[in-house]
């Protein structure tokens, strides 16, 4: 393919400082994409014919961006122009709560849309106390914020206090709730897959030896 190198001509408009912001952000968000895409420099030439040099300071932003450079970049990256030349839309942050009661549990949820891992913190009170072991697909992590929380898994019977951590995966029987003296406050990351994080939790006391 032959070697493309565009000229460095920009609209007067790109003086504007508003203008001239987003266009200085344009080699940022090419390079994220093209790396994220794992596309090297040398990849990007041999698809669009534009130089090594050229690309480099493109994404660094010592090349001004004009159309003619653009294109065919987006294009060999499969990516809409739209998301080289805008920044994406920063919508508000703040995650509404909105506590729903399941089986005597309140339960909060704390992630948006339907992408897993999702978190949640639950509430759980003194009267959840029974274990019910059950089984079912995914991996959970849980972080117990305050109270007493037994934890049944298998054979083990845990107890854990605030601070302590635990994740498993739901395919083994499983059951979490109150150790009956007191409610408990947990945080629950749920997903099909998930960072394993370390177990910290201690069996039920049981008497010393003689």
């Amino acid at each position: 393919m032959p070697k493309l190198e565009p000229h460095d001509e920009v609209d007067s408009m790109a003086e504007h400082p508003a203008i001239s912001s987003t266009l200085s952000q344009i080699g940022v968000r090419l390079r994220r994409i093209r790396e994220n895409k794992n596309v090297s420099l040398a990849d990007l030439h041999q698809l669009t014919g534009i130089s090594k040099s050229t690309l480099s300071r493109l994404e660094a932003g010592r090349r001004k961006p004009s159309l003619e450079l653009l294109l065919p970049i987006a294009a060999a990256l499969a990516v809409p122009l739209d998301d080289i030349v805008q920044a994406p839309r920063i919508v508000d942050p703040r995650m509404p709560q909105r506590p729903q009661r399941t089986d005597g549990r309140i339960i909060v949820a704390l992630s948006r849309g339907q992408d897993e891992p999702k978190a949640y913190k639950i509430m759980i009170p003194a009267t959840e106390n029974e274990p019910h072991p059950r089984t079912h697909k995914g991996y959970e992590w849980m972080y117990v914020l305050s109270g007493s929380l037994r934890l049944i898994l298998g054979d083990y019977d845990l107890t854990l206090g605030p601070g302590e951590v635990a994740e498993f995966d739901t395919q083994h029987p499983h059951w979490f709730g109150s150790t009956g003296t007191g409610p408990v406050e947990i945080l629950s990351i749920f997903g099909g897959n998930g960072e394993r994080a370390h177990i910290r939790a201690r069996p039920p006391t049981r008497p010393a030896r003689t």
